[in-house]
């Protein structure tokens, strides 16, 4: 399916949500929409295998079927016929493709509830959920659909407005998604499309989950590059990728998405954690979505900054986990009650514990301590982390002194929908070779739209924002009120203040005035008055009239 296309169909879904969710807020129906669409999915490449796996046994449905047989899918058909077969059957489909579903919760059977008004809809989507949460696949996946409350009074008062409303979203979703192929990105692309649009509609609720894609991108290509050297390009495989605030797990994909690029050869695993339970069960969705096996990634529900996943917290330095990229866009100056042991965390011992007014740093600490030695962190924070003082301050100076701050990336105000503030990307790694900082200020690169500025990516001759961010990075390249790379000893003149505009300014520069030609000027525009007023005073005394003074 073509970008256009992609686009296209989640616009589509997009519109049926707007239309179909009555009184219902956005956000709670973003649930029961993308849930319906991570169902579709499933069940398409649930399919798609079992055809496979089955060959010339497949059933095949036809008009001398009799009316009976033509209400199931082939899947029951194969299933009422071969009863002794289906547990090694479903073994078998757990090595291929590591979960199995139950005909009956199959999108097909519930669509066909849905066009047929059926009142076994609504119950029938519950087992489902509950099912695929409980026993679809090895490694579980409990509470996956946990905020999806298909007896809640917004969807109808009793059971059967409820059955009724969930019959006209469902029939209305698969009409609409059958017009379009069910290639393995296209519903993955239509939910990221999707939860962009639910996101501008929450406002300041979406900074909770959600990364614009643009900038997500910028984030994904820096980690990417070879850290030693990132003008050797890309690095050919990452076997470990975090986001310790991963929201939907949008920013995430795109890293995977950069590594599968130009025969890369991917990620070994990516690891994600996320405090929101409803974001938590997006982000598992989205994974399985864009077609990564649950064997491939670990999305944790718990505290970042409290240090509850227990894979952190091995103690033996030789069992303790790495990661070659880490990336993350967390709360933006957080407040948080920081107990007086997190002096003694190992995260922060050697650099101090953010103020409760702020956490920013709290989380970069966090994720700097589970970087390896050669990999890359980027991460989004706001400005003020660059110049507030106190503890933060000594925060800031310890990882200058140590040479781990390796870019400071000042994006344009209003990209984002939690704050309209201009926020900034630290780039930090243990082990770099560049002794200076570089410093890019990006902030007048960008498009004004509708919603939201922003950064433009070269179509109909535009510039490209993106790339040259990532170019400039790339290469440290400097460039007049752009970049410029900065000594430590200059930062140290500066109270290691990181504020971008004191190494980079924007302001344009005034033309030197010629002094001595100003000077000749306003001597010619003296004697020409002169002169003037001499011939004007001659006529007044010819006309008997007093003389103007000079």
């Amino acid at each position: 399916m073509t970008a256009i296309e992609q686009q296209k169909l989640g616009k589509i879904l997009w519109g049926i949500a707007d239309k179909l969710r009555g009184a219902m807020n956005a956000d709670d129906f973003r649930d029961y929409m993308l849930s319906f669409l991570f169902l579709r999915y499933l069940s398409d490449n649930y399919e798609d295998a079992v055809k496979k796996e089955l060959g010339s046994d497949y059933p095949a449905v036809s008009d001398t079927d009799s009316a009976e047989s033509r209400d199931l899918t082939p899947l029951q058909i194969w299933y009422d016929r071969n009863p002794d077969d289906i547990s090694e059957f479903e073994k078998q489909m757990r090595r291929k493709i590591h979960y199995v579903i139950k005909p009956k919760y199959l999108w097909k059977n519930i669509s066909e509830l849905a066009r047929t008004q059926s009142n076994d809809l609504l119950q029938t989507l519950q087992e489902g959920f509950k099912y695929i949460e409980n026993e679809s696949f090895e490694s579980t996946f409990q509470g996956l659909f946990s905020e999806i409350n298909l007896n809640s009074e917004k969807l109808g008062k009793n059971y059967a407005e409820r059955n009724e409303k969930l019959c006209s979203i469902i029939k209305k979703i698969a009409e609409e998604i059958a017009k379009f192929s069910n290639d393995s990105d296209t519903l993955g692309d239509a939910y990221e499309y999707l939860i962009g649009q639910f996101a501008a509609g929450s406002g300041k609720k979406a900074g909770e989950f959600y990364t614009p894609q643009q900038v997500s991108t910028i984030l994904s290509k820096i980690v990417t590059l070879d850290s030693q050297d990132p003008t050797t390009g890309p690095k050919k495989r990452i076997d470990k990728v975090l986001d310790f605030a991963c929201g939907s797990g949008s920013l995430l994909l795109n890293v995977r998405h950069q590594m599968n690029r130009d025969g890369r050869r991917g990620i070994g695993k990516i690891y994600g954690q996320e405090k929101n339970i409803t974001t938590y069960n997006l982000a598992r969705m989205n994974m399985l979505l864009h077609g990564v096996k649950d064997s491939e990634f670990e999305i944790f529900h718990g505290d970042t900054l409290l240090n509850d996943w227990d894979i952190l917290n091995e103690m033996n330095p030789a069992k303790k986990i790495e990661f070659d990229a880490i990336v993350a866009n967390p709360p933006f100056s957080y407040r948080w009650e920081p107990k007086e042991d997190l002096a003694n965390d190992f995260r922060f011992r050697n650099y101090g514990v953010a103020p409760k007014s702020a956490a920013d740093f709290a989380f970069l600490l966090h994720g700097f301590h589970f970087l390896r030695e050669d990999g890359t962190m980027a991460i989004i924070l706001p400005h003020g982390v660059l110049f507030r003082g106190g503890v933060e301050k000594n925060i800031r100076t310890k990882l200058l002194k140590d040479g781990n701050l390796d870019a400071v990336i000042g994006l344009p105000a209003n990209l984002f929908f939690s704050t309209g503030i201009p926020v900034c990307i630290l780039v930090l790694k243990k082990c770099k070779k560049s002794d200076d900082i570089l410093f890019i200020n990006a902030s007048e690169g960008y498009k004004k739209d509708k919603r939201q500025n922003r950064l433009r990516e070269g179509e109909n001759g535009e510039p490209n924002d993106i790339q040259k961010i990532v170019d400039t990075y790339q290469f440290r390249r400097e460039e007049p009120r752009y970049s410029k790379r900065v000594s430590l000893e200059r930062i140290e003149q500066e109270d290691f203040n990181l504020n971008i505009t004191r190494y980079v300014s924007t302001a344009q520069e005034e033309e030197p005035i010629d002094l001595q030609k100003v000077n000749d000027e306003l001597k010619e525009i003296a004697r020409r008055s002169k002169e003037t007023l001499d011939r004007h005073n001659e006529f007044l005394k010819e006309l008997g009239l007093p003389p103007i003074a000079d």
